[in-house]
């Protein structure tokens, strides 16, 4: 009798790491666990000292990825009451960029007692956006000079990637960019802690860091033409060493064996970032199918057999996803944080008393009161941009927008509204990508929101007009890790040798399918012709209303208006 071999994958996201423990065979869900960061986002103060944070910091301690592997993979093996032994194979995957600045040996500055008060010595997490100022000027000289890599990313470089990151911290904190000998995605970073390897992955150095697998990075002319003090930043802070997702970075190390209660020696994936990750965990290892996976944010992934260049995209990569592929990715940063702020902010009581009176969240009384609407009826449309737009903007000093209001408009009203403002985000973005020659035939979702809210995925299918399907696993971030954990493993361990046979044995979806009112899809095309005015009236530059009122916040703030 052949023993059940098994994987564990660990998705580190936002706020919290998550590991799932799944059978090799199907990729059933044995058991997860949850670690919530103790630290979570730091957006306003300093852990260590209380000092306050400037505007548009979002930083992280790696203590907390090191406890997460602590208390989540023996969580797992107790859970499931599955030996240590029989698990072959683990992968992790990470939101990204977050990026940190470590020394030699990769101990982070922030874990160091003389550099703990320095917020440049942190991690940045994805959503740290303070080092817009240098993604604009990047921006600027890349197209200057032509860049032809610039076009792979839409045109536009993001604030949350990895170079504006350095050079902020570089023009902020010279000292820190000086005692910094890496600067390094915690994915990476991660895997060198589990494996003792520095094991720079191809997916966050290509849709990050200006990477490619054909061209490298960016010359070091371009660098100079940044900042001279750039210019051998690519050998002195960074790697020309990159490594295939999908390969296997190294073994457990004893220590980490000791942590996490797994055998020292099993397979450790190279690391990935946890949207990509989740494409072969929702079945999708083909052209044709995007997968959006839906929470915090949305991501938007679908592959191709040709590099297109798409206005606004987040980049194309290739083999980012899967490989022999293009893997091309575009998203919006405020989704289910929309949903979020306003219930946390906008609710008013009677709501909440109806909700805790009938034991349900004040999501899903809302979702149920917006659910007897008719599309249209509350005639108000919404920019979705509460937290700026990702793609195909790329600027995140935009903000939110809605119109229409009246004295009668009621908190379900505004909270539709919301969800539409975030499908029309994702058919701007669907769009962009047809008209420049990247189809898009089908949409899997996966995430936290497709499984709390049946009335988003139908206003998604009408106003995309498209089928919609659901992947079969809650964790696909994890599932995922841990399918590539399995290739690490390879078939002689137990595993699989590509992620596209670990994906047809272990990814699945569940039968239910949304599919577009028509109807619904032609109210919905007439507010979509709304939201388009809109969109490019404040996001392309005719009023910019929004930058300003931005901007004058930040003079009040900082005592300079």
């Amino acid at each position: 009798m052949i023993k059940q071999k098994y994987a564990i994958g660990v998705d580190f996201g936002t706020e919290s790491a998550r590991a799932v423990l799944v059978s090799i065979d199907d990729g059933q869900e044995i058991a997860t666990a949850v670690h919530v960061y103790e630290d979570g986002v730091i957006d306003e103060v300093l852990p260590a000292t209380g000092a306050e944070l400037p505007p548009d910091f979002a930083l992280q301690n790696p203590a907390d990825y090191l406890e997460a592997l602590h208390t989540t993979i023996p969580a797992v093996l107790d859970a499931s009451g599955v030996a240590a032994e029989d698990v072959i194979g683990l992968g992790t995957d990470f939101t990204a960029c977050t990026m940190l600045p470590t020394d030699r040996e990769g101990a982070p500055l922030c874990m160091k007692p003389e550099w703990r008060d320095n917020p440049y010595t942190w991690i940045k997490l994805w959503k740290h956006h303070a080092a817009q100022p240098e993604a604009n000027r990047l921006n600027a000289i890349a197209s200057e000079r032509g860049e032809k890599w610039l076009s792979r990313y839409g045109g536009k470089i993001s604030s949350e990637w990895l170079i504006p990151k350095i050079w902020e911290t570089l023009n902020k904190a010279p000292e820190v960019y000086a005692a910094a000998d890496r600067f390094m995605e915690a994915a990476d970073w991660i895997v060198m802690q589990l494996t003792g390897e520095e094991k720079r992955n191809a997916c966050t150095a290509g849709y990050k860091a200006i990477w490619s697998k054909r061209d490298g990075y960016p010359s070091g002319d371009f660098f100079t033409a940044l900042d001279p003090r750039l210019g051998h930043v690519v050998n002195e802070k960074l790697s020309r060493t990159i490594y295939p997702i999908g390969e296997r970075a190294g073994s457990l190390t004893p220590r980490m064996a000791e942590l996490t209660g797994l055998p020292a020696g099993i397979a450790v994936a190279v690391g990935n970032v946890d949207a990509h990750v989740s494409v072969p965990a929702a079945t999708v290892v083909e052209p044709g199918r995007m997968v959006i996976i839906m929470g915090t944010s949305n991501c938007h992934m679908v592959l191709g057999t040709e590099e297109k260049r798409v206005p606004g995209m987040c980049g194309v990569v290739e083999d980012g996803i899967i490989p022999t592929y293009f893997g091309y990715e575009a998203g919006q940063s405020c989704v289910g944080d929309h949903f979020a702020w306003f219930v946390d902010n906008c609710v008013p009581t009677d709501y909440t008393e109806e909700a805790r009176s009938r034991e349900i969240s004040i999501h899903q009384l809302l979702e149920q009161k917006a659910a007897t609407q008719r599309p249209g009826e509350h005639g108000l449309v919404a920019l979705d941009w509460w937290n700026g737009n990702r793609s195909v903007l790329v600027d995140v000093d935009l903000t939110g927008l809605l119109l229409g209001s009246t004295l009668s408009t009621k908190p379900e009203d505004i909270y539709r509204a919301l969800i539409e403002a975030t499908a029309f985000g994702t058919r701007v973005i669907i769009e962009a990508f047809e008209d420049n020659g990247v189809k898009v035939d089908e949409i899997v979702a996966c995430g936290g929101l497709p499984d709390k809210n049946r009335l988003l995925m139908q206003i998604y299918s009408d106003v995309t007009g498209r089928d919609i399907k659901v992947a079969a696993a809650k964790q696909t971030g994890g599932l995922g890790s841990a399918m590539f954990g399995a290739v690490a493993a390879g078939r002689a361990a137990g595993g699989y040798d590509t992620i596209v046979e670990a994906a047809q044995r272990m990814a699945h979806l569940k039968d239910v399918v949304y599919r577009p009112d028509k109807e619904h899809t032609e109210v919905y095309n007439r507010i979509y012709a709304e939201y388009l005015q809109l969109h490019d009236y404040f996001g392309l530059g005719a009023n910019d209303v929004m930058k300003r009122l931005k901007k004058l916040r930040q003079e009040v703030l900082a005592g300079t208006a």
